[in-house]
């Protein structure tokens, strides 16, 4: 993550236990933004946070954090029994892009890790080393920059609705 921002923690979260995912990696390398992310996470498992909204610490629970790519496959493979297909996402057009109905093909035939970028979104080393490049979601006009918990409920939201 290029910056940390309180809504998309809760706000993916959320969009994650809405549509049934196994969990959210955050993953930055900035052992700052790593405390942060836990201290926010513990927060909302505390007495009074669940007094005040129980439901946030449910969808919170999904929440996991990563130094690296890398670290979260290794996690996924532990946990499912085989390497994640890794999948990236962009918002620019690039070539041998996927649509939405071929990763809901793939999406509960075997483990997927789909990787959003923040910022200027995933380099271009991360797009090589994937498996597929999922299509960008295109809007009416030409303006395509999209928030990353907006991008995130959208593609999740395709991928379901395409099965």
């Amino acid at each position: 993550m290029t910056s940390l921002v309180n809504l998309d923690i809760h706000d993916l979260a959320r969009s994650g236990k809405t549509f049934g995912i196994a969990g959210c990696y955050l993953i930055t390398p900035d052992e700052g933004q790593t405390t942060l992310i836990h201290h926010i996470t513990e927060f909302w498992r505390s007495a009074p946070a669940l007094m005040y909204n129980p439901h946030r610490s449910e969808a919170l629970s999904l929440i996991k954090t990563g130094s690296s790519i890398e670290d979260c496959m290794n996690e996924i493979t532990n946990r499912e029994g085989m390497r994640p297909k890794v999948i990236t996402t962009t918002a620019r057009k690039l070539d041998s892009q996927i649509s939405f109905a071929q990763i809901a093909m793939i999406v509960g035939s075997e483990p997927v890790l789909i990787l959003f970028g923040t910022g200027y979104g995933l380099t271009d080393e991360t797009h090589t080393a994937a498996d597929c490049i999922l299509a960008p979601i295109e809007g009416n006009g030409e303006y395509n920059h999209l928030s990353v918990r907006s991008a995130v409920a959208i593609v999740l939201d395709r991928i379901s609705s395409e099965k």
